[in-house]
């Protein structure tokens, strides 16, 4: 990345390695999709004739390997906001970013009938990232997500959890309640989604 494309003989001069060793791991960093080959740039020089030798560059995927400020950006957007606009603004953005969810997913849960709809959401939070699972619970079940991809942001910004929740209750179609957040410290982010029969009888009985 600082040095920009690169020959195997050219990385292993840097490194104090052999050029076999380098092909070795530039090999297994290619077939991670960390760097490619890329095509020599045409400049005079004193090199025969014969092939150029192969470059590799790195891709996007390697470069998100590195440290990124995405979070640091995310803060300060939402910091400058809160003191322009004020605390609903936050509030609204955070709806909008749940609502956005929402509508990805609604098509997926609607095709399913209730009791499957918490598993259906859980592989749809794992397919962005957020290793969902889902946990049996007495009266109900537990949503699980282990991976919170904004986690530092929602620390500072509770509003991005509290509107989280709320798509997951208009989702599942009936109240849901956060029981824990990576956010505020918590192993996993929890949430609570309590059996539609057993809320029914419970409303029959409270009649």
């Amino acid at each position: 990345m600082e040095e920009g494309p690169s020959t195997a003989a050219q990385l292993a001069q840097r490194l104090d390695l052999t050029p076999a060793a380098v092909r070795r791991h530039l090999d297994n960093l290619d077939d991670e999709g960390l760097v490619e080959e890329q095509e020599p740039r045409r400049i005079p020089s004193r090199r025969g004739r014969g092939r150029p030798a192969k470059v590799f560059g790195i891709t996007d995927a390697g470069r998100e390997a590195f440290e990124q400020d995405y979070d640091d950006l995310a803060v300060s957007a939402l910091r400058f906001l809160a003191k322009t606009v004020g605390d609903d603004a936050v509030a609204a953005f955070a709806r909008q970013r749940s609502r956005d969810l929402e509508r990805r997913y609604l098509p997926l849960l609607e095709r399913t009938g209730a009791e499957e709809r918490p598993q259906v959401l859980a592989d749809a939070l794992s397919e962005d990232g957020f290793a969902a699972s889902v946990r049996q619970a007495p009266g109900g079940e537990q949503l699980c997500q282990h991976h919170c991809p904004v986690a530092h942001v929602a620390a500072e910004f509770p509003e991005l959890c509290e509107a989280e929740t709320e798509a997951f209750a208009r989702m599942l179609g009936h109240h849901v309640q956060r029981l824990a957040t990576i956010a505020h410290g918590d192993g996993i982010c929890t949430t609570y989604v309590p059996d539609t029969q057993a809320s029914v009888t419970n409303d029959e009985r409270t009649s």
